[in-house]
């Protein structure tokens, strides 16, 4: 049992389990009863993707190292707030009785709020892949 970080519209692992779209954006041009068979993912999750001010930040310009950390503070700022706190930790709860995956579109994982998205659910206790 463990949570996996993925891209999503990526093609599925083996025991990857529900795949969550924790985006904040739908993907365009897919209808809603194609998310899964397209491996986008299970369940819309926006609740842990950056806010649409966040967003825009990141979309203005290519990242810096200096942009990329003024981002990276700026999201675990949104989730250090107590709706997604309660969420992080029931999800790391959750890890350790069932498999299931959380993810982003970026190509770059490096460069996403998934790779951060990580980070804070091992810091709750979460078990990982």
């Amino acid at each position: 049992m463990s949570v996996r970080v993925v891209r999503l519209g990526s093609p599925r692992s083996g025991g990857e389990g529900l795949r969550l779209g924790t985006v904040r954006r739908l993907p365009r041009g897919v209808r809603k009863e194609d998310y899964a068979k397209r491996d986008y993912f299970d369940q819309w999750f926006p609740e842990l993707a950056p806010s649409q001010k966040l967003l825009g930040y990141a979309s203005a310009k290519p990242w810096t190292d200096e942009r990329w950390e003024k981002f990276a503070k700026s999201y675990r700022r949104e989730m250090a707030q107590p709706g997604a706190q309660r969420i992080l930790q029931v999800l790391a709860r959750l890890s350790q009785q069932a498999d299931f995956s959380v993810g982003c579109y970026c190509e770059d994982e490096d460069r996403c709020h998934r790779s951060l998205l990580r980070q804070l659910l091992q810091q709750q206790g979460a078990k990982m892949t």
